[in-house]
């Protein structure tokens, strides 16, 4: 295949999909990495997309956010990774709170073979993943629903947050980034996001390597402001020293397992732990 057929089919996968990884295109096209690195530059010069670490993204404004099904989609295998190690960081009969970000979505059914546990949470998609389940206690902050992220905000969730103090908080974000922090698209999330992490024993972000080095919009809080950063094994490891030097705990899961469904649709990972 030719360099303009080559760059067309990336530039056409970014528009259907929205992100790219260097690794898997120069798998499918039988290239080198190199070589899809300078297709990536390429069509960085014609706007066509923005390169990451790792891959390219399609360009948008840092208020964008995507639809909650699209981002539930993405990143599968590395958020499953990511929710085992979670798992494991949770103890049975604990009181958790769960933000309605997407890859909290993969944490609840992996907390699913704990016992006796107490959630809180503003998702609508994780109380409707719950439901039925006898073996927790589920609880949801209700408020205004998001349709866009199928999350609870809003004076009312904000009230019933302030309400309660829990053992964990577990959230994620759009970007991370060692200087500037935590980010998020939206100031109404953010703020749930920052009263969850005010009502925890112990704060961990969940964040895949898409999101490293990336800034959005508004700020939830500092690198510092949270205890434990869980990640895969496709962070950047220069930004994960730099973050441990901060005294944060890094966790990077040891490998992504095969990604099913996405959501909606019906070795140890303790590494780091004290």
């Amino acid at each position: 295949m030719l360099a303009p057929e080559r760059r067309a089919e990336i530039a056409r996968m970014i528009e259907t999909y929205g992100s790219v990884r260097v690794a898997e295109l120069s798998q499918m096209f039988g290239v080198t990495e190199e070589t899809v690195r300078r297709d990536l530059e390429a069509l960085e010069r014609l706007g066509v997309l923005e390169r990451t670490y790792g891959g390219a993204v399609k360009p948008r404004g840092i208020s964008f956010e995507s639809p909650y099904a699209g981002r539930a989609a993405m990143q599968r295998a590395e958020k499953m990774a990511i929710a085992e190690v979670i798992a494991d960081l949770v103890d049975d009969r604990e009181t958790i709170l769960l933000d309605a970000s997407s890859t909290a979505l993969y944490v609840a059914r992996a907390l699913r073979r704990r016992q006796g546990l107490t959630v809180l949470t503003n998702s609508l998609a994780i109380v409707h993943e719950f439901r039925g389940e006898e073996n927790f206690t589920v609880m949801c902050t209700g408020g205004t629903l998001r349709t866009n992220s199928q999350s609870f905000v809003g004076p009312h969730a904000e009230r019933a947050l302030r309400e309660y103090h829990v053992d964990k908080a577990i959230i994620s974000c759009r970007g991370l980034h060692v200087e500037r922090g935590l980010t998020d698209s939206n100031d109404l999330e953010v703020e749930m996001k920052r009263l969850m992490m005010g009502a925890a024993n112990e704060v961990i972000a969940a964040v895949d390597s898409s999101k490293w080095g990336y800034v959005g919009f508004a700020l939830i809080g500092p690198v510092s402001s949270v205890h434990r950063i869980v990640t895969d094994s496709g962070a950047p490891p220069a930004d994960v020293d730099a973050i441990r030097q901060l005294g944060v705990k890094v966790h990077v899961a040891p490998g992504q397992a095969a990604a099913p469904a996405a959501p909606g649709s019906n070795a140890d990972a303790r590494n780091g732990r004290p």
